[in-house]
């Protein structure tokens, strides 16, 4: 089962808090999953598809429990992805335009393409319209791979209402257009983890946010060892070029003519080239401050710098 069944199967367990809240549930539903049929005045026939059981049942349940409607089901075998489909229909009957009409699809002047505001007045029932939403054309993907997460809207006037009513609850979405159809989605983990905790998702709620801590972590330590690495290959680079030096001045004046601070100092950088300058410090007697061994390695360094010159000689 993907990641996203699991979630709609969580939220189809979810009982609205009030009969309203089923309303609004079953209006997201329709809206986004339905498909409305004319045959004349007043006669309507809609269907309703999806490739979730959990989800046909929630269906089925709010037409029966909400409206009393007759619904009838029909399972087809997909032979391509190997699963089952779920059409709902509920047939022409004399309930249906006033439900149609209190579900937002129908209004005064035909079909309706936004959220009816009387749907989601109140806080409960516009979260129980997104939940409607998500287990109608939501999707998220399996926080192990990356944090994506987006409801199907067939019109562009319902992603603008759905991006509105998750700004009612902090959460910032947008809206994509695609092959005809709009997606409202998601970016990062936090919004993600914010509107599965709004309608109810607190097992998924759960596993995405372990996961989102597993991956901070791994990117803190990926960051350790990377400024790790960085650090050591800086050192390791300043301590080549201090030897170089080292062995010039050697080379063309001789160590022993350098003062005795140099000349320890050379000593030690030769002996330990791996080392910071603090290390090279502490490994002086008496030990020196990471200050003393900078300004004594900058002097080895000028002098090698005035042999290239031609400035120093051989003495």
């Amino acid at each position: 089962m993907s990641f996203t069944a699991e979630v709609k199967d969580e939220l189809s367990r979810v009982d609205p808090a009030r009969g309203c809240c089923s309303k609004a549930e079953l209006a997201a539903l329709v809206r986004i999953e339905g498909t409305l049929h004319f045959s004349g005045s007043d006669r309507y026939r809609l269907e309703i598809a999806t490739e979730t059981a959990s989800v046909a049942r929630t269906v089925i349940k709010l037409l029966h429990g909400v409206y009393d409607l007759k619904t009838e089901l029909t399972v087809r075998r997909s032979v391509l992805h190997k699963t089952n489909n779920y059409l709902i229909t509920v047939p022409s009957q004399s309930k249906m335009a006033a439900a149609l009409g209190e579900l937002g699809i129908l209004g005064e002047h035909g079909f309706s393409l936004g959220i009816d505001p009387s749907l989601v007045k109140r806080d409960c029932c516009a979260i129980a319209y997104l939940r409607g939403a998500f287990l109608g054309g939501g999707f998220v993907a399996d926080p192990h791979g990356d944090f994506h997460f987006e409801l199907t809207a067939e019109s562009e006037q319902l992603a603008e209402d759905l991006v509105k009513l998750m700004a009612r609850f902090d959460i910032e979405a947008r809206v994509a257009q695609r092959r005809g159809t709009f997606a409202v989605y998601l970016k990062g983990a936090e919004p993600i983890i914010t509107f599965l905790a709004l309608v109810g998702a607190h097992r998924a709620l759960l596993r995405t946010e372990d996961v989102r801590i597993v991956k901070s972590m791994r990117n803190d330590v990926n960051r350790l060892v990377n400024a790790e690495i960085a650090n050591q290959a800086k050192t390791a680079e300043a301590a080549l070029g201090q030897i170089e030096a080292i062995e010039l001045l050697d080379a063309v004046r001789g160590l022993e003519n350098l003062p005795p601070a140099l000349q320890e100092l050379a000593r030690l950088r030769v002996e330990n080239p791996e080392v910071s300058l603090r290390e090279l410090g502490e490994l002086a007697d008496p030990p020196l401050s990471k200050s003393a061994v900078y300004h004594r390695v900058r002097r080895i360094e000028e002098l090698a710098e005035q042999v290239r010159s031609g400035v120093g000689g051989a003495q």
